[in-house]
């Protein structure tokens, strides 16, 4: 028997195109997936951002140009990020003045470092507050030849860590009673001042002065109103001085002052004149007035004073003349 070969039953066109609908429909349902999964990821990103306490930035080096800061510039530095991604000069002029230049120099530092992790520097925002930036940047990768470079950082708000830290230097180095510097700092800026006299060859005079029966305050009106004639002689001292002179309290009533650059005889007239401030200040207790006076021993540096302690000991050797001969004086030594 032979058998007719039969043709497969024909399949509809519709029913053919039905697997590669369904291909592309899958494919579409895959591809908006990863829309919605970008899509997140982008809102999660944003939303980091935002959160992040910091501006991130990204500049084009040759140029300047700002390429990328993030939402932290505007409540960090006051200032709309619009006008700095249009003109890259706003972060330059909100730079405190005396900053600027290490600004510059420190950020300049990253194309021979690659990094560069330790600046900072103050900015000024548009109602005038003073903050503190640290901003750390890197180069984001090695350029191409012909390619920009491009330089990444992020610049985080210290403000509150900086003034603790000068809050904890103050507290270390200032006198609490006189807010004069204390005994310890008072020397270490001295000894710095004696150095850099002997390098440049420059004038230095030491004084040091200690308040005339001082103890028979304290037992005729008290050591609360002793600490009163204590404050009132650092006042005059501080006021007296010249902008550049050192001033604080090395003992119990005893101040001392270094005053650098300044020739002898002008040492002189400036010991002088703070003797006539202290005698004129008045003091009052249960309706009672009375005044204070100072001994003061000056001794001018000499190529013989191989560091301060021999310019101190000759102001300490002064001091105790003046007491000698009457106190309320000023004594050369």
């Amino acid at each position: 028997m032979v058998h007719e070969k039969t043709s497969p039953p024909d399949i509809p066109i519709a029913e053919q195109a039905r697997p590669a609908a369904v291909a592309t429909l899958l494919a579409l349902k895959h591809a908006q997936g990863e829309v919605e999964r970008l899509s997140e990821r982008e809102q999660l990103l944003s939303s980091l951002l935002v959160s992040v306490n910091a501006v991130l930035w990204a500049i084009e080096w040759d140029t300047r140009r700002v390429l990328y800061v993030s939402p932290a510039y505007e409540r960090i530095f006051g200032r709309a990020a619009g006008l700095l991604m249009a003109d890259h000069r706003e972060w330059h002029n909100s730079i405190h003045p005396e900053d600027v230049d290490y600004a510059e120099y420190s950020l300049a530092l990253v194309l021979d470092k690659g990094a560069v992790e330790d600046r900072q520097y103050r900015i000024i925002t548009t109602d005038g507050q003073i903050r503190w930036l640290s901003d750390k940047c890197f180069i984001n990768q090695q350029a191409e030849p012909g390619q920009p470079i491009i330089v990444v950082g992020i610049a985080e708000d210290i403000t509150e860590k900086k003034q603790l830290e000068l809050e904890l230097q103050r507290l270390a180095t200032t006198d609490a009673l006189t807010k004069s510097s204390n005994r310890r700092h008072f020397f270490e800026c001295a000894n710095h001042e004696f150095e850099r006299a002997c390098v440049q060859g420059t004038p230095l005079a030491f004084l040091l002065l200690d308040i005339d029966d001082f103890k028979t305050v304290n037992d005729t009106y008290g050591h609360l109103e002793g600490d009163q004639v204590l404050q009132r002689i650092a006042e005059s001292g501080r006021g007296v001085l010249r902008r550049g002179d050192l001033f604080g309290r090395i003992g119990g009533e005893e101040f001392a002052a270094v005053l650098p650059g300044c020739a002898p005889e002008m040492a002189r007239q400036v010991a002088e004149r703070l003797g006539q401030e202290v005698a004129q200040l008045s003091f009052s207790h249960e309706e009672q007035s009375y005044g204070v006076t100072v001994s003061q021993g000056l001794a001018n540096m000499t190529g013989d004073d191989a560091n301060l302690d021999s310019l101190f000991a000759r102001a300490d050797t002064a001091m105790y003349e003046a007491k000698r001969r009457g106190k309320n004086r000023v004594i050369s030594g």
